[in-house]
């Protein structure tokens, strides 16, 4: 699937309970740990001591955790959930029978002078045969590295705007979600509203969001 060094293989089970055993997991994810969760592997560490790549001034490791599913499909909140118990950075690979899709979430440190990371916005590929899927390992330091595998996952979702940076992208790509979202609910308002001049008014409100949507491409 990843052709990583030799020396990145750390490949530990993990055993999903340690997840969902956690006091703060409610009764719904704990079951979704069960159900939609064959199987957790920890299968490689990228790192300055394991490649030959300089460490970066927030990621300090990149973790790859295999998960095989029961299911084609993964609940975020449990990607969600590893990223918060894990305090590094993860790419995680979600294998369901002879498919898999990578997946990534852009994280940033948590503010107060902590080591710990927020996981944000997830970025991920579409199901493909396990042949298909090619991350590269570029880059000269550790964040660039991570900034690569978002990059080569998000794909035409992330455009670089002249003079913008990786945070820049990803936030024009929450409110350009953001807005999709809000364009869809009032484009239903519409067409429930029966007042004509509430419909001028919701229309009015409809062309501003497009406006900044065309704006944001």
């Amino acid at each position: 699937m990843i052709e990583l060094p030799q020396g990145t293989a750390f490949n530990r089970r993990v055993p999903k309970q340690k997840f969902y055993e956690n006091l703060t997991v409610n009764t719904e994810l704990k079951r979704i740990f069960i159900e939609q969760i064959n199987v957790i592997y920890w299968r490689n560490k990228i790192s300055p001591s394991t490649v030959n790549i300089a460490a970066g001034e927030t990621v300090s490791e990149i973790e790859v955790i295999e998960i095989r599913l029961n299911q084609s499909s993964l609940d975020k909140r449990v990607l969600q959930l590893i990223d918060r118990e894990i305090p590094y950075h993860i790419l995680f690979l979600l294998l369901y029978e002879n498919q898999v899709q990578a997946w990534i979430g852009y994280k940033e440190q948590s503010q107060g002078g902590t080591t710990a990371y927020k996981p944000g916005t997830y970025f991920n590929t579409d199901w493909m045969s396990t042949n298909e899927l090619s991350l590269r390992l570029d880059g000269l330091n550790m964040d660039t590295v991570y900034e690569g595998f978002i990059r080569q996952i998000a794909k035409e979702r992330l455009d670089v705007k002249p003079g913008g940076d990786l945070k820049d992208a990803v936030i024009r790509d929450e409110r350009r979600l953001r807005l999709q979202k809000e364009i869809t609910a009032l484009e239903n308002k519409v067409r429930r509203e029966k007042q004509f001049n509430k419909q001028v008014e919701l229309n009015s409100e409809l062309k501003r969001l497009r406006a900044e949507l065309e704006g944001l491409k």
